[in-house]
C-alpha cells in the first residue's frame, strides 16, 4: 500500500508540473495574469455570415489562456471572433498560491465561463457560442452547459453553445496512475492532493461527486455537436479513452483518435492544445468545409 501510495503521489507531481509547462504558462511564484494569446479577445470583433458564432476557447488544469497560442491566431486567421479566458484560480492550494489556473473547485469556475460566455454573446450581439476545451476545460464545459444555465435541455434552440470540441478532457474522470482507487482506500491522499494541486484535480478522479453528477443524466444535451478527441499517448485523463461521449437525444458525437487522422502525431496530454492536428480536427469540426493536411494543419 505504502508504494502504491508513493506512486499515486510522484503521477500527482508529474501532473502537477507537466501541466504547468505549456508554452505562455506563469512561472512559479508568478501571479500576474497570462495576457490573451494572438488573435484573441478582440472585443470589436463581429461574427461574419461565414462564422456566425464566436469561439471561446478553454485552457486546462493548471495552464492559462496562453495554451492557445498556435490555435487562437489560426482562427482569427480563418475569420473567427476568438475570446479566452484565466479561469478557477485557488490561491488555497500551493499550484494556485504559484499563480496556476483551473485549480479551484469545478462549479464555480463552470459559472466564471458561464459569465463570460454571457460577455462575449453581448459583446458581439449572438445567440449562440462554440467552444474549444482541453483537459479540464471539457467538464467546466459540460458543467456549464449541465448545471450552469449553458444549455436548456426542454427548449435546446435557447442554448448559449451549439458546438463543443474537447481534445483530452476527462469527461468520466481519470485514473490518474491508480490515485482514484488510493483515495478510496486512504481517504488522506484527497486532502493532500487538493493542498498542493487544488479541488479541481481531485474532482476530475474517477468516481469523484463531480464526475457522477455531471455524467448521471446522459453524457450529453440536446442541441449540442460534440467533437471529442484523444491521443492514445495520454498519460494524464486516463484510460484515454474515458474521454469519449456517448451521443443522448437530440445531440450528435464524433469521437476521435488523434493518431488515426494523422500517425505522426505522437501529441501527449499536454501537447493536445498545440496539436496541428487536434487543430485540423477543431477547423473542421468548426467548418466542415474546411479542408487541410491532417498532420499540418495547411
Amino acid at each position: 500500500m505504502i508504494r502504491r501510495a508513493g506512486t499515486a503521489l510522484i503521477a500527482l507531481g508529474a501532473l502537477t508540473f507537466a501541466v504547468a509547462a505549456p508554452a505562455g504558462a506563469g512561472s512559479a511564484g508568478d501571479s500576474e495574469p497570462a495576457e490573451a494569446p494572438p488573435g484573441a479577445n478582440i472585443w470589436e470583433c463581429k461574427p461574419t455570415a461565414d462564422h456566425p458564432r464566436p469561439v471561446v476557447l478553454l485552457h486546462g488544469t493548471m495552464s492559462n489562456q496562453n495554451s492557445w497560442d498556435r490555435l487562437s491566431p489560426e482562427l482569427a486567421a480563418d475569420g473567427y471572433c476568438v475570446f479566452t479566458l484565466n479561469y478557477g484560480q485557488d490561491p488555497t492550494s500551493m499550484m494556485g498560491s504559484m499563480g496556476m489556473y483551473a485549480t479551484g473547485d469545478i462549479p464555480t469556475s463552470a459559472r466564471q465561463v458561464g459569465a463570460f460566455v454571457g460577455r462575449v454573446l453581448e459583446s458581439t450581439g449572438t445567440d449562440q457560442v462554440d467552444v474549444v476545451a482541453h483537459s479540464q476545460g471539457g467538464v467546466v464545459a459540460r458543467q456549464f452547459l449541465r448545471f450552469e444555465g449553458g444549455a436548456n435541455a426542454d427548449h435546446p434552440s435557447q442554448n448559449k453553445v451549439r458546438k463543443l470540441i474537447t481534445l483530452g478532457a476527462t469527461n468520466h474522470g481519470t485514473t490518474m496512475s491508480g490515485m482514484a482507487e488510493l483515495a478510496k482506500r486512504i481517504p488522506p491522499i484527497v486532502g493532500l492532493a487538493e493542498g498542493v494541486a487544488g479541488k479541481a484535480s481531485v474532482q476530475q478522479l474517477v468516481g469523484s461527486p463531480v464526475i457522477t453528477a455531471l455524467n448521471s443524466g446522459g453524457d450529453t444535451m440536446p442541441g449540442i455537436d460534440y467533437t471529442v478527441v484523444a491521443s492514445r499517448n495520454d498519460s494524464i485523463s486516463t484510460p484515454p479513452e474515458a474521454t469519449f461521449l456517448a451521443a443522448g437525444p437530440g445531440a450528435t458525437v464524433e469521437n476521435l483518435w488523434i493518431q488515426d487522422l494523422c500517425a505522426a502525431d505522437h501529441s501527449d496530454h499536454i501537447a493536445l492544445a498545440a496539436s496541428p492536428t487536434a487543430g485540423y480536427v477543431v477547423r473542421k469540426a468548426l467548418d466542415p468545409s474546411f479542408s487541410a493536411d491532417p498532420c499540418s494543419g495547411k
